[in-house]
């Protein structure tokens, strides 16, 4: 259906919010009282206001103050005194008197400033809608509605978190202040963490929790384990998470979290039933195939409840591009809070077609630069999963190395952390010698020492050491736990 000619007329004539006269007011402002800049200028830029003519003068403004000048208009109107638009507003001298004269009182800055910043949201909000409708309209093959919608949902994103990501340079103070805030907010938790913690006390310690706006790597061969334990960790996060833990004023406040779980390679309906059985120490298998008496089925009925209203979120859409997985954390932490990103696994995702048609190895990279860029953006630790190359089981020592990654280079290179799952009893499985000889009898020695033991090698960490974290792993229930070690036993009595 058509737009009625009238409404086209006014539509033409329309113009976008703006407040000229409360831009006017601030500028008149910091024109008479200097120090009044530093209410505003955390959060308003020259790109804020609306007239052009007041967007430079905020500028030049701001860059005489930083330089340690005092700005009246006396010392501006050189700068514009052959400004066309000056001239026709009745010349440089003329304006600047007139926004003196027009100064807002230093009670109502900060409001002033807010309202052009506001404004100029909203302009930026009808830019995106004029721009959507625009390519809704035009049919391009070469542009799937789903990219149309993902542009769309990343500009409104980048508007919605322009306060508090759109800042560019942080001076040493400020940064030196977020430092001290997270050693405080260290100092007070319970663990002395001053990320998320794990769940797990040892590799807690090594890492001090999982970092906000640090790309993890969690890789291991098939079977020893890697899923569960991304799903122990990322159930931890959330069952720790309380009302208000994701405040984005205060990151470090809990040591719990939203989590957003995208799950590649198994279901949502698999992975529940792992936490589940986890939970209340039923085989997953036994659950599956019904094998449970009714003290149990009442146990599992028990923990789906205790459970079922945690902040975990589980996307197991298959095929996910990296500009999809953005997308959709973009939006959960617009819904709901965010506090981490579990991604299982790395190289189920897929990077644009371009890249793919390059080579794999190019695809990858794309993909890690473009998790690594998520983190900061949400600042938020991502937790992503890994294959190794099948060069490890042609080892004697069969423990992983960064070397052992696929298309390694760019993990490598863009992850913050690297950790590796290894589990000795699953090799000694395999080297079983005939029964009731010697050599059964020192396999048996060894088994002994291993069963229930798995290592978390930390292979890589920037703000930490690197080492190994004995963990216990219960392999009926696929559960990581703290491994129980002698000094933690109480005093035998005498």
């Amino acid at each position: 259906m058509n737009e009625h000619p009238k409404d086209m007329d006014a539509l033409q004539k329309w113009v976008p919010p703006h407040n000229l006269e409360a831009e006017m007011a601030l500028l008149g402002a910091i024109l008479v009282n200097n120090p009044l800049l530093d209410k505003v200028s955390a959060f308003l830029k020259a790109e804020h206001f609306s007239e052009g003519l007041h967007a430079r003068l905020y500028e030049t403004i701001s860059g005489m103050i930083a330089r340690g000048h005092v700005v009246t208009p006396v010392t501006l109107v050189p700068y514009y005194r052959d400004d066309e638009a000056m001239q026709e507003l009745g010349g440089a001298a003329a304006y600047l008197a007139k926004l003196t004269a027009m100064a807002a009182p230093i009670v109502n800055v900060t409001e002033y400033a807010r309202e052009i910043y506001d404004l100029a949201r909203r302009r930026a909000l009808i830019e995106i809608g004029e721009e959507l409708v625009v390519e809704a309209r035009t049919p391009d093959t070469s542009t799937p509605v789903s990219a149309i919608i993902e542009q769309s949902e990343k500009a409104l994103y980048e508007v919605a978190e322009e306060a508090r990501f759109g800042q560019g340079f942080a001076t040493f103070s400020e940064a030196m202040k977020e430092a001290i805030d997270m050693a405080a907010a260290a100092y007070k938790r319970d663990g002395g963490l001053s990320g998320l913690s794990t769940g797990l006390t040892d590799l807690d310690t090594k890492l001090g929790g999982l970092q906000p706006s640090d790309l993890v790597i969690l890789a291991a061969r098939p079977a020893m384990g890697k899923t569960s334990l991304a799903t122990n960790i990322a159930y931890h996060v959330a069952r720790a998470w309380k009302p208000g833990a994701d405040d984005a004023e205060s990151p470090h406040a809990m040591d719990g979290g939203v989590v957003a779980f995208f799950s590649l390679e198994m279901s949502a309906e698999q992975l529940a039933t792992r936490i589940i059985a986890a939970e209340a120490e039923i085989p997953s298998n036994d659950i599956r195939r019904g094998n449970i008496n009714a003290s149990q089925f009442k146990r599992l009925v028990e923990v789906s409840e205790e459970i079922s209203n945690l902040p975990l979120y589980i996307d197991d859409t298959g095929g996910l591009t990296i500009a999809q997985v953005a997308a959709r954390a973009r939006r959960i932490k617009r819904q709901h809070g965010l506090g981490l990103i579990v991604l299982d696994y790395l190289q189920l995702l897929a990077g644009s077609s371009r890249r793919a048609s390059d080579s794999r190895v190019q695809e990858i990279t794309e993909i890690t630069t473009g998790l690594k860029a998520l983190a900061k953006e949400l600042n938020v630790p991502i937790l992503a999963l890994s294959q190794l190359s099948r060069q490890v089981e042609s080892r004697d020592d069969k423990k992983p190395q960064l070397a052992d990654l696929r298309e390694s280079g760019s993990i490598e290179q863009d992850a913050d952390v690297v950790l590796f799952i290894y589990r000795e009893e699953y090799y000694l499985e395999r080297k079983e010698p005939k029964p009731n000889t010697p050599e059964h009898l020192e396999w048996q020695a060894e088994m002994d020492k291993y069963t229930g033991i798995a290592e978390v090698l930390i292979a890589k960490q920037r703000h930490g050491p690197t080492g190994s974290v004995p963990i216990q792993f219960n392999g009926n229930l696929t559960k990581f736990s703290n491994l129980a070690r002698e000094e933690y036993y109480p005093e035998p009595m005498e």
